[in-house]
């Protein structure tokens, strides 16, 4: 057996144990049946596993040069240092979007064992969404982008990384923005979690201020060494080139930057719930839209570097994502309503809304341009 087969039949595995901790997380939360609930955060536990055996055989495709797996050919040569073998991992579709499945199981598992600082009702729903997250990327995967796809014959020796992410930035750029992006995730599965529960108090904002701060930091990092990369590399003209994919990975940021400082006037006043829930849920919108811009080489930019036919999946997802995230809104509407209204334009209250309406305002000039 290749390690080619191990992982296909990992990525297999996690995809049933990911179906499973759906159904057994909303059945359990349904019926009170804890034991169901607690079924459901070992599926979530088994699916980070075969993940993890799953990329764990794709780096051995690579660093046994198994050109008969096509990616290994594709993204790999006998010449390249060991380092950037291990780099081609994430260096094309197929293993970028492993690597996105793997991080957000991996989150999902840090989720689970933290699980007891969140609302009880809350967490059957947010392990729930994450699994749902976790299947469109295992459907890709497993079908249209499936990373442990054989040649009919070996090559003697593969194609290599593109030249110019033979670089020290190729180490830690790609890696850190696209945890970036899933980390998104998270809050998202927490504000879906509310809005199904109608669990709508402050507490669900407790929780989630922790996670979108860390995916707002990680994203922070990511975009610093893209700069470092950008102005290293000299042909890619300087620290921020406005180019679409870099733009892409500065939108979620803007909007987590303005839910972190709205947050506050929630938690204080009871007020801009809405605006709040719409914030985390546009973050993680633009983040799956970053992943599309970045994988489906569909938009012209220095950092695409083949065409890809997994564009139209992406987008099928965002629009389910985005109408989704409407209906729940219109069912939950009569209890979103603000506890106390604002006092002035000029209140410390009026200054937070007028520093969110800026930074939006920023995103959807950016997105616009």
């Amino acid at each position: 057996m290749y390690f080619s087969d191990l992982g296909f039949i990992a990525l297999i595995l996690a995809a049933a144990f990911a179906i499973f901790a759906i159904l057994a997380a909303i059945v359990g939360a349904q019926r009170g049946n804890v034991p169901l609930i607690s079924s459901a955060k070992r599926g979530v536990l088994a699916v980070t596993f075969f993940l993890l055996l799953a990329s764990a055989s794709l780096i051995a495709s690579f660093l046994t040069h198994d050109f008969g797996v096509s990616y290994v050919a594709q993204h790999s040569s006998l010449s390249m240092p060991w380092y950037y073998t291990l780099s081609a991992f994430y260096g094309g579709q197929e293993g970028s979007l492993l690597y996105w499945a793997l991080m957000l199981s991996i989150f999902s598992a840090i989720f689970i064992f933290t699980s007891k600082r969140a609302p009880t009702a809350l967490v059957p729903y947010v392990m729930a969404t994450l699994m749902s997250i976790e299947i469109f990327f295992l459907l890709m995967l497993t079908t249209v982008s499936n990373p442990f796809a054989r040649l009919p014959s070996p090559l003697p020796d593969g194609i290599g990384l593109n030249p110019l992410l033979m670089d020290p930035g190729m180490l830690v750029h790609p890696p850190m923005l696209l945890m970036g992006y899933m980390s998104f995730s998270v809050p998202f599965a927490f504000a879906v979690a509310a809005l199904v529960t109608g669990q709508l108090s402050s507490d669900w904002l407790r929780a989630i201020r922790r996670w979108t701060l860390a995916a707002w930091s990680i994203q922070t990092t990511g975009l610093i060494l893209g700069a470092w990369w950008a102005y290293h590399v000299l042909g890619w003209g300087g620290y921020w080139g406005w180019d679409p994919v870099e733009n892409a990975a500065l939108l979620p940021w803007l909007t987590a930057t303005a839910f972190l400082h709205s947050t506050m006037v929630q938690e204080r006043r009871g007020m801009l719930k809405v605006w709040n829930l719409s914030l985390v849920m546009l973050s993680f919108a633009l983040a799956i839209f970053g992943t599309f811009e970045v994988r489906s080489g569909l938009i012209s930019s220095v950092h695409s570097f083949a065409y890809s036919a997994i564009g139209g999946y992406f987008l099928a997802f965002l629009a389910i994502v985005i109408v989704f995230s409407i209906a729940l809104f219109l069912f939950r509407l009569p209890k979103l309503r603000p506890e106390q209204e604002f006092d002035s334009v000029l209140s410390r209250e009026g200054s937070f809304l007028l520093n969110n309406l800026l930074l939006v305002g920023v995103t959807f000039a950016t997105l616009w341009g």
